[in-house]
């Protein structure tokens, strides 16, 4: 990957590579996920709540993972191995591994798929039984024979053992390849050697074999990763005008009959009501959106839009921002740690910042809250149904009662009383013949 950060920890649609896979396994009813890591490398912040770790000693190979696992393994009547970089594996292709490895009573199971071009993957022999018979390595020379690189078919990277049998196997594994490891597939040989029947599952999904090592796979997957999810939430009666340029996380949540417009992305952990529009040219990360609501051409990040709220186009709505029930926050429109009432509305070219305003009040063009005063922020209080006039600035910490108003560029210090008029502005002077003194300067300038 070349990066300093661990190839599992790099986020696909928003959500670690490695926590797709305990996800999935998750879903399809694990009683336990164990992810075996590198002494190195915490991986614990990127792990789903209650994710175990176990630490493989040295890089060994995959058979040398499920050797420091060997107690879990040994305790377990069932254990499905997935790959932490093989991140499109669902929780449905699970379902059918363990039922196809229980209903062939086999000691194990592994899923297979077929590439036309299968590179350095495990290539699966297979008995005249139909059975498998070893999987032959092929990551460098000497590990695999012309003939045996010529198979298509390969291992998915995922099998479901016999726990007990499993760590039985593991016991008498060897690493006398060329690689110097212990690998997981040469299990099954001593499986086969003991009577016992090593079946396969050919999985439907070619998605469960693609794989992560570089940049380039990552972005591969990635596509195919969030054209599933887009495919989830349309078959779910959310419209989704270009699915080609839409980007939505795994995490996000879109209620039935919202319509998601071209060049919209949606992050983290965003939901967005029913009967919705968003963009289009719209982004929104960790952000909540209620039903109804009309989200164009904007910013939004960490706030909450209420119910038959309108946003933009070309408003910033940042952390703790919050639109009430039919607010609006309009064009060019900035909104920071705020409280906006239902129907309130910021119209446009405007800045809110550590500021309450009441339901139903009106904010002019250009009003703004001046809510540093170097040192800390401070509040601005707006009451319900006031009537701000246009390039009217507010010096925190002020509050304006209910039903106030303000004159047009007036810069408001202290507070306005319920029903009252604010006005803060010099006296308009008009001198007299001023165009005719400075054309007279201009053109004395030239003569010298």
């Amino acid at each position: 990957m070349r990066s300093a950060m661990p190839k599992v920890l790099h986020e696909i649609c928003g959500r670690p590579m490695v926590a797709w896979p305990v996800l999935a396994a998750r879903e399809a009813g694990a009683g336990r996920v164990c992810v075996i890591v590198s002494p190195e490398r915490d991986l614990s912040e990127a792990l789903p709540n209650g994710t175990e770790t176990i630490v493989q000693p040295e890089a060994d190979g995959t058979g040398g993972a499920l050797r420091a696992a060997a107690d879990v393994v040994r305790d377990s009547d069932t254990v499905v191995i997935l790959s932490g970089d093989h991140p499109l594996v669902s929780a449905q292709i699970i379902d059918e591994l363990i039922a196809t490895h229980r209903d062939a009573k086999a000691a194990a199971t592994v899923m297979t798929t077929e590439m036309e071009e299968p590179g350095s993957y495990g290539r699966i022999v297979r008995g005249p039984d139909g059975d498998i018979e070893r999987i032959v390595e092929a990551k460098s020379p000497g590990d695999a024979t012309p003939e045996e690189l010529s198979i298509k078919e390969v291992n998915a990277g995922t099998y479901a053992f016999a726990g007990p049998t499993l760590a039985d196997a593991l016991e008498r594994l060897r690493n006398d390849n060329a690689q110097g490891e212990y690998y997981l597939g040469d299990v099954l040989p001593l499986l086969r050697d003991s009577g016992l029947r090593v079946a396969a599952y050919r999985a439907p999904d070619p998605g469960v074999n693609l794989g992560i090592n570089d940049r380039a796979d990552l972005a591969r997957v990635a596509d195919e990763a969030r054209r599933r999810i887009l495919v989830g939430h349309m078959r779910a009666g959310v419209t989704v005008e270009d699915p080609g340029a839409t980007w939505i996380d795994a995490e996000v949540e879109i209620g039935a009959d919202t319509t998601i417009l071209p060049g919209t992305t949606l992050r983290g952990g965003s939901s967005i009501g029913a009967g919705s529009t968003i963009g289009p040219m719209t982004t929104l990360v960790d952000s909540r959106v209620g039903d109804r609501t009309l989200v164009v051409h904007s910013y939004l990040f960490g706030c909450e839009v209420a119910d038959d709220a309108t946003v933009g186009p070309f408003a910033y709505l940042r952390p703790d921002a919050r639109l009430g029930e039919g607010a609006k926050a309009g064009t060019f429109v900035e909104i920071k740690n705020s409280e906006i009432g239902a129907g309130a509305k910021v119209p446009h070219l405007s800045y809110i910042g550590d500021a309450e305003v009441g339901e139903g009040s009106n904010l002019g063009a250009s009003t703004v809250t001046a809510n540093y005063d170097g040192r800390t922020k401070n509040r601005t209080k707006i009451g319900k149904n006031v009537h701000t006039g246009v390039d009217t600035t507010f010096v925190a910490p002020v509050q304006v009662g209910d039903d106030a108003y303000t004159g047009a560029g007036s810069v408001i210090t202290e507070d306005v009383p319920p029903g009252a008029l604010g006005i803060s502005r010099a006296e308009q002077k008009n001198v007299e013949g001023y165009a005719r003194k400075k054309a007279k300067e201009s053109s004395e300038g030239k003569d010298s």
